[in-house]
């Protein structure tokens, strides 16, 4: 079964997760003396050298495999997503809510799950305090057709946070409310009805203008890495000193329980950034 997902072409992160699923479960049942041997053990995971080599995929560094937003394309995403048409309506709804996500690093379910009351703009602030995802339909252990959104605990304890809000998280917070503002118990982007908007609806929205922009398919999530990226490596400054914050300071904002998940799985490190920063410090 492993080797037949490997061909299907699925990612190496979930085949693994399916490999210690399935070693847990036979485990307790080992423990559980349902069974004499754990069967897993004549199975081991293929290393991810050999699994990316069947697919005919270079085993990259995991920031080589980070995607993120040029500059370049940033500016073509925003001219997109707030393009009107010929009568000055506007052809994305709630595309304000893109440009909040780069700007706080915010997971999908995070900026979904938000309320107007969760925001404080005197302080410039926002409370992160419930995530919205969505899930299949069950009646009691049997599913049912269909799928519906589950408004509830964050992603971990340390997802529950407060993020800074900076100008432009501002400006998209107030773009957002002038579009629909239906009360401070309300979502700060609801759906037609005033609910909590749908995820998928979401995506898809991202991806059209995505599509129209001319900019190759990412995932909302690389908003989120983009973010993460361009504080860690910095903003060259005009003395040709770089502002940037530390790994740990990152971690905080993105509710990462450690900086490594930070440095490893969310930062595309650019040492392009570094020239010059040496001179005057000759030794």
């Amino acid at each position: 079964m492993l080797n037949d997902k490997m061909n299907e072409g699925y990612a190496y992160t979930t085949v693994k997760k399916v490999h210690n699923i399935l070693n847990e479960y036979f485990r307790y049942l080992t423990q559980q003396e349902y069974i004499d041997r754990n069967s897993m053990i004549s199975a081991p995971m293929i290393k991810k050298s050999n699994f990316l080599a069947a697919q005919d995929k270079e085993n990259l560094p995991t920031s080589e495999t980070i995607t993120v937003f040029t500059p370049e394309e940033i500016k073509i995403f925003k001219d997109e997503a707030f393009s009107t048409f010929s009568n000055g309506k506007r052809k994305y709804q709630q595309a304000a809510a893109y440009i909040l996500m780069l700007n706080t690093g915010l997971r999908t379910g995070e900026v979904l799950g938000l309320l107007n009351s969760d925001i404080d703009l005197d302080n410039r602030v926002m409370h992160l305090n419930r995530g919205v995802k969505e899930i299949s339909k069950r009646d009691g252990v049997t599913a049912e057709k269909g799928r519906e959104i589950k408004v509830g605990k964050l992603k971990s304890a340390t997802s529950k946070r407060d993020v800074p809000l900076n100008d432009t998280a501002i400006e998209m917070i107030l773009d957002l409310r002038k579009e629909f503002y239906l009360g401070d118990n309300s979502p700060l982007i609801p759906d037609e009805n005033g609910n909590f908007t749908r995820p998928v609806n979401f995506r898809k929205r991202y991806y059209r203008i995505l599509k129209a922009a001319g900019i190759e398919t990412k995932g909302l999530h690389s908003l989120r890495h983009t973010f993460a990226t361009n504080l860690v490596n910095g903003i060259k400054q005009a003395d040709g000193t770089i502002k940037s914050l530390t790994s740990r300071q990152v971690a905080d904002l993105l509710g990462h329980t450690t900086s490594e998940i930070t440095e490893m799985y969310y930062v595309k490190r650019d040492l392009t950034k570094l020239n010059g920063v040496t001179d005057g410090f000759e030794l």
